[in-house]
């Protein structure tokens, strides 16, 4: 067996490589055996749903020869393992990724030597699963190879092709825990996987597909996917950030490969992304099966549609990644939420840094997240410095299902607490509030006047009230017009600095400004489970700090109120 010491799977000229349209697998010491014989299997493959029926081989690039060279040449044929066993693909759409994936599933169970043995491919839904199928039923058909037609038949009701000689399967499946529950397989292929980071039960549908690849060292996971049409979620998070990481060398993992076609973050950031030029670098089939004369025609259509349209045509053509600002009634100030983080802005750093400190609160609800932000002022420039966190009642997760997966990664992150039914949130921002009151910085605490609730008799007990001039109401709606503006221009003038919270990030996305002839004011775009309660907890806080206050003196402690776990 070849030593695993020998296989690095990272590519860390990969910028350099996918600007010149090179294959981005890495220089691996392959069983050229094995990969020339698979190869030759995936080229004469023919795809029924083009005209003329042509073999893979005459209208694919050599990219995915290359992609399927690893994949089959990694297998070593003496000790009988695979060393490589999980891939990920990442390519824009329209770049023959269902033609692939069925193309290498079929080479799999043409070379399966398996009695019985299992391969299966999973899709997010029905729809997708039939795109999955079709290709590999039509390469089996009589008119397209009289041979396979011989050894393989299929069934277009199951999904299923199996080998009549040996057996062995090929199955199509749209995921859930129970269909996939019990499988054996030995090759399975996740299709669409930023899909599946939107669906809650996706760590235990995978887990529970993959889980046979333990007892089958000859076996592979596959995960196929274009871009999310938003942020990236849940489990195609995780796996694209170290996959990601895996390419880059951060993470050494010789068992795992991966071909991520995207712009390199220079390109994203000089809007280099955007000229036609360029686009051959996430559309490796580029005059093959897409076309640049429709992505230009389509990218100025998009263009014109609005931000709405334009977004999703370069998330899913040009696998750009969804992020702020991408909308056209979006927050001004999102576009430059991003560049203005900062990872070393704690809550205990900004208690250092500044001469004076606000708290903004918004939510509460069993529906909503409780947000707070702190908001300092920096003691040497006078910028802003602002750090979040966010609280929810695990009854959120259950009934906004779209976002669960979300919200259990920003808890992950740190950002985020899921408290139950003993809704511990409440002290626990109380303790938050304690904290920078005992520094002796605490300028006040500015919510909306209609989600005070519990909050009032909590806060008295550290002499946060109105009386003291401490917890303010923040007028909402229109009234907190200022305080976006205000926000706004200090992220585009650099002088409003933030810690980078994920969950932070997510409701800035989700803003809607909706104007008038006189105003504007902020609310949640699209459905109910976007929502911006941190984003507009930051708006209460920047409300407090433009009218330029002064720390109060610290309080006691009372009777022992004060415990508060995220401060730990």
């Amino acid at each position: 067996m070849t030593p695993m010491m020998e296989w690095d799977t990272s590519l860390k000229d990969w910028e350099r490589r996918i600007v010149a349209g090179q294959p981005l697998v890495p220089d691996l010491p392959l069983f050229e055996e094995e990969a020339d014989k698979a190869v030759r299997i995936f080229k004469r493959l023919r795809i029924a749903d083009m005209p003329g029926r042509p073999r893979i081989g005459e209208v694919t690039d050599e990219w995915v020869f290359a992609f399927v060279r690893a994949i089959f040449g990694c297998y070593d044929p003496i000790e009988r393992a695979r060393l490589i066993q999980t891939f990920f693909l990442l390519v824009s759409k329209k770049n023959t990724k269902s033609t692939i994936a069925a193309g290498i599933m079929m080479t799999a169970l043409i070379l399966n030597k398996r009695h019985f043995g299992e391969f299966l491919i999973i899709a997010p839904t029905k729809e997708i699963a039939d795109n999955s199928f079709k290709p590999a039923f039509g390469m089996i058909e009589e008119a397209s190879d009289p041979e396979l037609a011989k050894i393989f038949k299929g069934n277009q009701i199951t999904r299923t092709i199996v080998n009549r000689l040996t057996h062995a399967s090929l199955a199509v499946k749209a995921a859930d825990a129970d269909t996939v529950g019990g499988q054996k397989a030995i090759g399975v292929l996740v299709d669409e996987l930023w899909l599946f980071g939107k669906k809650a039960e996706a760590e235990n549908i995978l887990s529970e597909a993959t889980g046979s690849l333990a007892s089958r060292p000859e076996g592979f996971v596959i995960y196929l996917s274009t871009q999310s049409d938003s942020p990236p979620a849940g489990v195609f998070k995780k796996k694209l950030e170290y996959h990601r990481k895996v390419r880059d060398g951060e993470i050494a993992d010789p068992t795992s490969l991966q071909v991520i076609y995207e712009f390199p973050p220079a390109m994203i950031k000089s809007g280099a992304w955007k000229e036609p030029q360029n686009w051959h670098i996430t559309n490796p089939n580029l005059g093959r099966s897409v076309s640049q004369r429709w992505l230009e025609a389509e990218f100025a259509k998009k263009q014109a549609e609005g931000k709405d349209s334009f977004a999703l045509f370069a998330a899913k053509h040009l696998n750009v990644e969804s992020g702020g600002g991408i909308r056209s009634d979006s927050w001004p100030g999102a576009k430059f939420w991003k560049r203005q983080a900062d990872a070393g802005l704690t809550l205990e750093e900004i208690l250092a840094r500044s001469e004076v400190v606000v708290v903004g609160l918004d939510g509460g609800g069993l529906d909503d997240i409780f947000g707070l932000t702190v908001l300092g002022r920096d003691r040497e420039n006078r910028d802003w410095l602002a750090w979040s966190h966010g609280w929810c009642h695990e009854g959120l997760l259950e009934d906004r299902k779209s976002v669960a997966s979300q919200l259990r990664d920003f808890e992950a992150a740190g950002e985020l607490t899921i408290v139950d039914d003993r809704l511990e949130d409440v002290s626990e921002i109380v303790g938050v509030v304690s904290q920078v009151r005992d520094s002796g910085l605490l300028g006040g605490v500015g919510v909306d006047p209609s989600g005070l609730g519990e909050m009032v008799d909590a806060f008295a007990r550290i002499d946060v009230t109105q009386d003291s001039g401490l917890l303010i109401g923040v007028p909402q709606g229109f009234g907190l017009m200022n305080a976006l503006k205000t926000t706004e221009r200090k992220l585009a003038n650099g002088t409003l600095h933030h810690s980078g919270s994920a969950l932070a990030a997510w409701c800035v996305v989700n803003l809607k400004i909706e104007p008038t002839a006189t105003a504007i004011r902020a609310t949640k775009a699209a459905t109910l489970d976007k929502k911006i309660d941190v984003a507009m907890s930051l708006f209460n806080a920047a409300f407090l700090m433009a009218r330029n206050p002064s720390p109060a003196a610290p309080a006691a402690d009372i009777d022992g109120f004060l415990s508060s776990p995220i401060l730990a």
